[in-house]
Parts: C-alpha cells; structure tokens; sequence
C-alpha cells in the first residue's frame, strides 16, 4: 500500500495488523482521487471507518486542506498515525479514537468530503448514511459523501437530505457518490 499522487507520493504505507480492515485497492484509489482532484484543493475531509488511514493521507497529499480520522480499533488508531507520521501529513489532520456513530451524532464540524468504508455485509453503511441524512448540516453545500463497499451489499437508498450522484464500479469494489438534494 503506497500513496499514489502528491505531496507524499510514493511513500509506503502501513496496513493495520491482523484482518479487522481491508485495504482500497491501488487502482481504485487511484480512480477515486482522478474523480475528487478538481474538488479537493483546500477541503476538509472525513474519513470514516479510517482503517489504516490510506484514503484521508491521499486526500491530504493530493492537497485536502485538513482530514479528521475516525476509528475504534485502537491497532489502527497507531497505524493512521504512523502512516500520519511517515508521510509528513500530521500537522494536518486529526485522528479520533471513537465510534462513528457517536462522532456523526456530536459533531459540529462540516465537511466538504466524507469517506465511507465501513466493514462489509453488515449495511453499516447505510446506518452511516442515514445518520449523515439526519444532519445534513454536516456535509457542505457543494460537498460530497463517498460509500466504498461490495458491488452485492448495494441498495438504493431515500434519504431525505441526500441523492445519489453516480457509482463506478471496479472488480469488487463499488464506490457511490451522494450529494445533497437539489
């Protein structure tokens, strides 16, 4: 697992030990930050579910303005700041040891990107999903919301804040892209 673009290109990332996550794929990520590029000077982004760290540190490195992490386990809280750490990147990001859930509802924060990879075949994307319906004051005006999961978890979702923007697919991993209603 490396960074792919950016300030940080090239350097090797970290995975988190054991198999409590499971990694983006170097060519989705790629493909992901070909489509986020032009919105991503600057923004502030939400890595849900941060796993090692890998989407929010490319975010950063391809020029995000500041990512905040979220995870519980605390092998990975280590390995995003590691990962932070071996990058450059700390001085702008935050990472916080704390369910989502819980980070979703008490957050006064807005976010221009949030990223969502949760673990699979559970629908904990949906929950998220709808939790960010719920507040959609936390998702900017332009901003955009990012589900990662198996092509076969998919569902359509009608959530009163958010619409489905567009889905690319690559091999097992199905990215949904959400804005707000028009």
């Amino acid at each position: 697992m490396r960074v792919v673009a950016g300030s940080a290109r090239g350097r090797k990332l970290k995975a988190v030990p054991g198999s409590s996550t499971r990694p983006i794929m170097d060519r989705v990520k790629v493909a992901l930050f070909d489509i986020l590029r032009p919105q991503l000077e600057s923004r502030t982004m939400l890595d849900l579910f941060a796993g090692s760290g890998s989407v929010g540190i490319e975010a950063l490195s391809q020029g995000a303005g500041f990512c905040y992490f979220t995870e519980i386990e605390p092998r990975a809280i280590r390995t995003i700041k590691e990962n932070l750490e071996a990058t450059g990147l700390s001085d702008r990001a935050e990472v916080r040891n704390q369910d989502a859930f819980t980070f979703l509802r008490n957050t006064r924060k807005s976010f221009d990107l949030i990223y969502i990879a949760p673990p699979q075949y559970k629908a904990i994307w949906v929950e998220a999903m709808q939790a960010i319906a719920e507040r959609p004051e936390i998702v900017t005006a332009d901003g955009r919301v990012i589900v990662q999961i198996d092509p076969n978890e998919y569902e359509p979702l009608n959530l009163a804040s958010l619409v489905e923007a567009d889905q690319r697919k690559y091999g097992n991993s199905l990215l949904v892209f959400f804005k707000h209603c028009a």
